[in-house]
């Protein structure tokens, strides 16, 4: 059951729900939904990474009364063919009267991992916002150490808004994806006391440029976070979850000075206007 609460309740725009389902079953991942429910995280965004797992992102919307996105991520880029980019044509053609599937996502460039072709992640970049472009979707863009590429590419291809997911770039990137017609979205890394930068995009942005996710179970939020040498030893504790969202809100709410009910009815009223489609997920008019 939902708990009483004096705003809509939380939309955790970027959550990969069907990682609980490849570690730990069907059950497990039901716990987990259940769980962020009764914590008032309302809906989740459950963007796809590969052409393996579209499917399993769809049912789990579906399954949830949540939404989806399909994409080719860029670490996946490696063993992804062109014969993926056709395919992910064809899916979202399929399922563009599906009003659960409200983005193309997710996507992007990645120049923090080593070893990873960035002229190959460009193409699969590119030719996925024209995609968006010519079915009018907004898209979910992976930000690491690449804004500038993704920015010039978004010039050359541009699509219908959509969200900036772990922004983490300079301000004056983030207007630029702001003046693009995105939103930016925060997460764990701002629970960090030393992520000083991140902290201080999330006070001073303006509100009605930020949306709040998990990236579940990935980035989790300090009171979670695991070093290397735990994980070695063993002692690692609970991956990161869309319940840990409110909690993470709390923080974002501080460092602006403002109520979590205000950061709430902002945050909301700006994933649905990132995501046009979530509306009638969100509002109960779709099945």
């Amino acid at each position: 059951m939902q708990p009483a609460l004096n705003h809509p309740g939380w939309i955790d725009s970027h959550c990969h729900l069907d990682e609980f389902v490849a570690h730990g079953g069907q059950t497990y991942a039901d716990t987990v939904r259940a769980r962020a429910q009764a914590a008032g995280v309302l809906h989740c965004v459950i963007p796809a990474v590969e052409q393996a797992n579209w499917d399993a992102c769809r049912a789990l919307a579906h399954r949830w009364g949540d939404s989806y996105a399909l994409g080719i991520h860029p670490l996946f880029t490696p063993q992804a063919q062109e014969g993926d980019l056709a395919a992910l044509e064809r899916a979202l053609q399929a399922q563009r009267d599906d009003a659960r599937l409200v983005a193309v996502g997710e996507i992007g460039l990645d120049y923090f991992v080593p070893g990873l072709d960035g002229e190959r992640q460009e193409h699969f970049y590119r030719e996925q916002l024209r995609l968006a472009r010519q079915l009018d979707l907004p898209v979910i863009v992976h930000v690491r150490r690449s804004a500038d590429r993704l920015l010039k590419h978004l010039r050359d291809v541009p699509v219908c808004g959509g969200i900036a997911h772990a922004f983490n770039g300079s301000e004056q990137q983030a207007q630029a994806f702001i003046d693009m017609g995105f939103k930016l979205g925060f997460g764990g890394a701002v629970t960090f006391e030393r992520a000083l930068q991140l902290r201080r995009l999330a006070a001073q942005l303006p509100l009605d440029s930020l949306v709040l996710e998990t990236d579940s179970p990935d980035i989790p939020p300090h009171w979670l976070y695991v070093t290397a040498a735990e994980r070695e030893a063993g002692t690692a504790q609970a991956r990161n979850t869309p319940a840990e969202l409110p909690r993470i809100a709390q923080v974002v709410a501080g460092l602006r000075g403002i109520s979590v009910a205000d950061l709430a009815q902002a945050s909301f009223a700006n994933t649905l206007q990132a995501l046009p489609k979530l509306a009638g997920c969100v509002m109960g008019t779709v099945r």
